[in-house]
């Protein structure tokens, strides 16, 4: 099936890409929304830019769409991205990679449907810690670029997910309830080398910037 991902460059666009590849599927696509509202219900904002670099060394053409990021009204951006998919690239379907979110996955759901595609969502309701497991397995490269709840703080940012990132996760889990896949906003992530990629890709300079449990890392990526 020739699909479109809904594409942000973090882990969970990522992976939910590779499985639909190892599944058979062609990859036509990427679509990547980028919002000016920093807290939108729909989109991932930080290092949104690093897309274009990532989609290049993936070998997939990107559609950008821009939105201003309003409730609700920032849908009919991201169906206009996906009707101009649709007719490009002749795609037959959608992969989203909503983990736990009602609210994105009902909405992406409804449009697909009006457009008359599929909607895959190939990691929804995903075991958290069988997944991060699956990600180091599967050689991703992952780092932290944003951190938005207690006790998190600076030293977190630009950490790999790996063994260590794992235990450290079920223990903040254990103690403060942190998502350990980072579903409800706690940390952000940037793919920086996958299976999908024909080179890894390298951090060239970065900005830090934030205070107490909020913070977030801006990168340049080569």
């Amino acid at each position: 099936m020739k699909l479109g991902i809904l594409f942000s460059g973090g882990k969970d666009s990522c992976y939910a890409a590779y499985i639909v590849k190892q599944q058979g599927n062609e990859l036509s696509c990427l679509i990547s929304i980028f919002s000016q509202n920093q807290d939108s219900y729909m989109f991932h904002t930080p290092n949104i830019q690093r897309v274009k670099e990532q989609a290049n060394v993936m070998k997939i053409p990107l559609i950008i769409e821009k939105t201003k990021g309003k409730k609700e009204d920032e849908l009919k951006d991201l169906e206009t991205a996906i009707k101009k998919a649709k007719t490009k690239y002749k795609i037959e379907g959608i992969v989203t990679g909503a983990i736990a979110s009602e609210y994105q996955s009902s909405r992406i759901k409804k449009i697909c449907a009006k457009l008359k595609l599929k909607c895959l969502n190939p990691l929804w309701h995903k075991d958290e810690i069988k997944y991060l497991h699956e990600l180091i397995n599967n050689k991703f490269k992952i780092i932290i670029t944003g951190v938005a709840a207690y006790p998190l703080d600076k030293s977190w940012l630009g950490k790999l997910i790996d063994k260590k990132f794992v235990s450290d996760t079920i223990e903040l889990n254990n103690k403060y309830k942190i998502n350990a896949v980072g579903e409800g906003g706690e940390f952000e992530t940037l793919v920086i080398n996958c299976p999908l990629f024909s080179k890894p890709l390298t951090i060239k300079n970065k900005k830090i910037s934030g205070s107490e449990n909020s913070w977030k890392m801006d990168v340049d990526l080569a």
